[in-house]
């Protein structure tokens, strides 16, 4: 796993370049924003509970099917597994939004995980449907002025929900 930093001297590395302006600019940018990251991040992580108990509720509402005797989700067992893999990835995404690169969400979450759940016969798309549920929530708390560092937060909103449209596009 290598954060943005490490990223960009590993590919300059790689080509026996020194680091360009362009990505000196955007490393800086990225520094000049880490407290706001770091807000992120503890406000994700702070609300974790609510966004994805909030977001099975809302996919069980919405798919009934799901939790109904014969559902993928019937059986509590199944239904923690579910809450289970859904705060598994809430946490990959904030680790991505912390680091500032999707590497770690892609190696350590997502990769393979379409092939698990097609084996396991969990429909990937009821899924992706959950984890845009925990985009909206967690992004709900991004755009939350309260608790985190003044200024304007929109470029990491779409960051954040980068690495959950990843994540469901991830699972379909």
């Amino acid at each position: 796993m290598l954060d943005a930093f490490g990223k960009v001297v590993a590919q300059a590395d790689a080509r026996g370049e020194y680091i360009s302006s362009a990505q000196f600019d955007a490393l800086s940018k990225l520094a000049s924003e880490g407290n706001k990251r770091l807000d992120v991040v503890q406000g994700i992580s702070a609300n974790a509970a609510t966004i994805v108990s909030a977001a099975a509720r809302a996919l069980f509402a919405e798919q009934p099917q799901l939790i109904a005797p014969g559902g993928n989700a019937y059986t509590n067992r199944r239904v923690a597994a579910c809450l289970r893999d859904l705060e598994i990835v809430l946490r990959y995404v904030t680790y991505a939004a912390l680091a500032g690169d999707s590497s770690v969400l892609d190696d350590r979450c997502l990769n393979g995980l379409r092939e698990t759940y097609q084996a396991l016969g969990v429909p990937g798309s009821s899924v992706a449907v959950a984890i845009q549920k925990m985009k909206d929530a967690a992004i709900s708390v991004v755009n939350d002025p309260s608790g985190l560092t003044v200024g304007d937060c929109s470029a990491l909103a779409s960051e954040v929900a980068s690495y959950f449209d990843r994540a469901a596009a991830a699972v379909v």
